[in-house]
């Protein structure tokens, strides 16, 4: 349980009272006894009213707030404030300021704006979580730490640059080992001091769409980047914990986020939160992948929903307002895929800035008697009702999808073999095909351990870092599935190719040798052809963007390519390799394709569906002490019919047993504490 002051999840979100006056305050608090809400994330960026200068620092407004929600009955997830720099350091340390990837300083303004190895940034933002800890480490209220906000951005000045040399010289020990690994003899990049290492950027290696001449070197800054982020929050994380030893800390992880390597980072986080913020067309099944990922990064422990919106957005394209029913929808998908709290941005519409149109639980008329309002408030309700019977409980998976950084950042960041390779796309289409057939999944790093699950995707396996091929042949040889993709085990852990054949160190495990690859245009399909039926597979599928020409090295090939000078070379092999098998599928291959494929393994694996549904029902199933809840989520607008079999359950949210076929309405949720 996340404290046990408060045996329920956590409800409601952040609050930035100081942007409002005292009777303001007070309504809010009568707001809040209404909707249910007992916990508010505040002081997020009040940097600049804490300390106005240097040396003098205003805590007495944070001591009022903290001491009013207290006695409102709402606890407290105080943050650092270190998420926006105040004005008169920039214009007092430059040092603070980033610079772009085309060489350009900034001024103060907008959020992500302090370089994270300003020597300024780091000195002021260590020294205030120290004084926050120091002043608040007794308080009753003050149940979580969350350290700045939502870490992000580049930076390329010259303190990054000199921070970047000496990053280099801890990993590799010598400037020899750099030239290796970054393959400079190319192009007649040989170094022969680390001064002559300049960050990767617009005005140096980079080009296009993020592309890299070098990917090596890109490689290594984005890693850079991602770890001196996490030393910035890990100064504060020891301030924070000098004073309060068992502080709950963490800082607010942003889903699939690209710059940072949350894996790495949430080894240093007491638990992980994040914000999800989907948009009306995004699938629900990629939110649910992004659930499963928080949860993946500390091996399956309960995370905190620390951010969504009750209504809408307003940094979106198209801020569409979220439909009656969603809000809740969501916040269950949320907790059934492993949250323990359910939180918002933001509980009071701001009145000015970007945010003003950002969606609240008050929203600016300032009363009860809103759609919004009301939505939360049943929330609220239901909450208070579930308690803690959820809370701590478990999610369960025979499955998992190995998810890599490093190898995003590779893949992303290679010159071709096309543009329309996106490694989380593909890892969303893997995912989805299990999803839409309710099998729950874990998503992993390569570190993870592979022996709890059966059954292991590992789409666009481009990097395979050191030891990983040798695990994932223990994992297959006693008796485990293991289905990796097309541009699989290509370079290693330096973005350099391994020689030899593709797919690198995979090809023994695999069974074949991929001879070229091909890349499609956009209008371009092959087929894959049966040529065995398995299961409910057989005739011919589309299929396009890249197809690897491979060959069969003691692998059954069980598909072919239908078209091109290719046609007949296999698509699809499966190698028995001890115990288990080693699945390729050589192409990116249509949904019903992968739909079928994927439930005619799991099949083999006895791994079946937590509950037959029709398409837009979700299931997932968490597990306490011996007790197992399954959520049923319908996404769709029209109530649906499922059936429970021979199962019988009791739905926490209405008290009603439940058997045989049951009616659930359009967006909505069932909890089933099953018998």
């Amino acid at each position: 349980m996340i404290n046990s002051k408060l045996p329920k999840m956590f409800y409601g979100g952040d609050y930035n009272p100081e942007q409002w006056d005292h009777a303001t305050h007070q309504e809010d608090l009568r707001l809040f006894k209404l909707a249910g809400i007992d916990m508010a994330t505040i002081n997020v960026f009040s940097w600049a009213k804490n300390q106005p200068d240097e040396d003098t620092y205003h805590f007495e407004w944070l001591d009022e707030l903290i001491e009013s929600l207290y006695e409102n009955g709402v606890f407290v997830c105080l943050a650092t404030s270190t998420a926006a720099h105040p004005a008169w350091m920039a214009t007092r340390y430059p040092d603070i300021l980033r610079v772009d990837a085309d060489g350009r300083k900034h001024k103060f303004g907008g959020r992500h704006n302090s370089c994270p190895n300003s020597p300024t940034y780091r000195k002021y933002s260590e020294r205030i979580a120290d004084k926050l800890a120091e002043r608040y480490r007794e308080h009753p209220a003050v149940l979580v730490w969350h350290v700045s906000n939502e870490y992000g951005g580049e930076c390329y000045c010259d303190n990054c640059e000199k921070a970047f040399r000496s990053w280099l010289q801890k990993k590799y020990g010598s400037i020899e080992e750099v030239n290796r690994v970054w393959n400079t003899s190319f192009w007649g990049h040989t170094f022969y001091d680390w001064n002559e290492i300049v960050l990767p950027s617009n005005l140096s290696e980079h080009w296009g769409d993020n592309k890299s001449s070098f990917q090596g070197i890109s490689l290594d800054y984005s890693r850079f980047n991602s770890d001196s982020m996490l030393e910035c929050y890990l100064l504060e994380h020891a301030m924070i914990k000098k004073h309060i030893p068992d502080a709950v800390v963490t800082t607010n992880l942003m889903g699939f986020f690209k710059q940072l390597d949350y894996f790495k980072w949430a080894r240093h986080m007491d638990i992980v939160s994040w914000d999800s913020y989907p948009g009306l067309s995004t699938p629900y099944s990629y939110t649910a992948m992004a659930h499963d990922l928080m949860r993946g990064l500390k091996d399956g422990q309960p995370f905190m929903l620390m951010e969504q919106t009750p209504s809408q957005q307003n940094w979106q394209a198209y801020n569409s307002l979220k439909r009656p029913g969603v809000m809740r929808l969501w916040s269950y998908q949320s907790v059934a895929h492993g949250a323990d709290t359910v939180m918002f941005f933001q509980l009071r519409r701001s009145v000015g800035a970007c945010e003003k149109f950002h969606g609240a639980v008050i929203e600016h008329v300032g009363h009860e008697h809103t759609r919004v309002f009301r939505e939360v408030a049943q929330l609220g309700k239901e909450l208070q009702q579930l308690g803690d019977q959820t809370l701590d409980a478990l999610v369960e998976a025979r499955v998992a999808i190995l998810f890599d950084w490093d190898n995003w950042w590779a893949v992303e960041k290679s010159s071709g073999p096309t543009v329309a390779l996106k490694y989380v796309d593909q890892v969303h289409k893997y995912y989805a095909a299990l999803f839409n057939r309710n099998i729950q999944v874990d998503m992993i790093s390569v570190d993870s351990h592979f022996d709890q699950y059966d059954l292991i995707l590992a789409p666009v396996m481009y990097m395979v870092k050191p030891g990983v091929a040798e695990r994932l042949e223990r994992f297959v040889q006693a008796g485990g599935t293991f289905l990796t993709t097309f541009f699989s085990g290509i370079v290693n852990e330096s973005d350099l190719v391994t020689l030899g054949g593709y797919p690198g160190e995979l090809r023994k495990l695999l069974g074949i040798w991929v001879e070229e690859i091909d890349a499609l245009l956009p209008e371009q399909k092959n087929r894959i052809v049966m040529t065995q039926e398995y299961g409910s597979l057989q005739g011919d599928y589309a299929c396009g963007m890249l197809c690897d020409l491979l060959h069969s090295e003691g692998a059954e090939v069980l598909a072919e390519y239908g078209e091109d000078f290719y046609r007949g070379m296999p698509a699809l092999t499966r190698n028995r390799f001890g115990q288990g098998s080693a699945w390729y599928m050589a192409t990116d291959p249509d949904e019903q394709f992968l739909g079928k494929l994927l439930q005619q393994i799991c099949e083999e694996q006895g791994i079946l569906p937590l509950l037959d549904a029709p398409a837009g029902v979700e299931a997932s199933m968490r597990t306490k002490d011996g007790k197992q809840y399954l959520f049923v989520m319908n996404h769709s607008a029209e109530a649906q019919t499922y059936d429970l079999g021979v199962r019988s359950a009791r739905d926490l949210l209405s008290d009603t047993e439940i058997t045989g076929s049951t009616t659930i309405s359009g967006k909505g949720v069932h909890i089933l504490e099953l018998g």
